[in-house]
């Protein structure tokens, strides 16, 4: 067979029962509905083909309202403040509710916009894809430096769009491929 021929086998690629033995991981505990600052992301996991991804796992890391990062962990969670697990349902889609990050620094005097990383796990991918998630209508986004690396028609693909009756909820999706696909960061 020629290797432009070949396929994955079973052992190469991860599924199609990704979340099995993975539930326990998951991040029951959200933020308080009275919490300062507490935000609300609704959105769906998406493939290539607008179809959802029932089984994928998202991680929400994102620094503090202050901009600051705690590695310190939350007595409510257990999970260090700023951080999410999650998991889709049967029809790709979570909700994520936390206080929303402030801007932070870069290290070299810039300053980066709110948003949080996130790390996508799914069935099929063997290493997990990493993105960011960015508020629409913050002034920062216009000089955050990463967003400002990305080509102008797909910075849209990382900004989460605001609620038109409810100002603190968002909308954003991750799309694994094709069409409008999510941006993803190299590591």
């Amino acid at each position: 067979m020629s290797i432009d021929r070949m396929i994955p086998s079973g052992s190469q690629t991860v599924g199609p029962y990704f979340r099995i033995g993975l539930e326990h991981l998951v991040c029951k505990t959200s933020v308080t509905e009275s919490a300062a600052g507490k935000i609300e992301i609704h959105g769906k996991v998406l493939d290539r083909d607008g179809e959802p991804v029932p089984d994928a796992m998202l991680e929400f890391w994102g620094a503090d309202p202050s901009g600051a990062y705690s590695g310190a962990a939350s007595r409510s969670s257990g999970y260090p403040a700023g951080f999410q697990r999650l998991a889709t349902d049967l029809d790709g889609s979570f909700v994520l509710s936390l206080s929303k990050p402030g801007p932070t620094p870069c290290g070299d005097g810039r300053v980066q916009a709110p948003h949080l990383l996130v790390l996508v796990f799914a069935r099929g991918l063997l290493r997990h894809l990493i993105t960011r998630v960015y508020f629409e209508k913050e002034s920062a986004n216009d000089s955050d430096p990463v967003l400002l690396e990305l080509p102008v028609e797909r910075r849209h693909t990382l900004v989460a769009a605001c609620d038109a009756t409810r100002p603190n909820v968002f909308r954003w999706n991750v799309i694994l491929q094709g069409n409008d696909e999510t941006v993803f960061f190299a590591w």
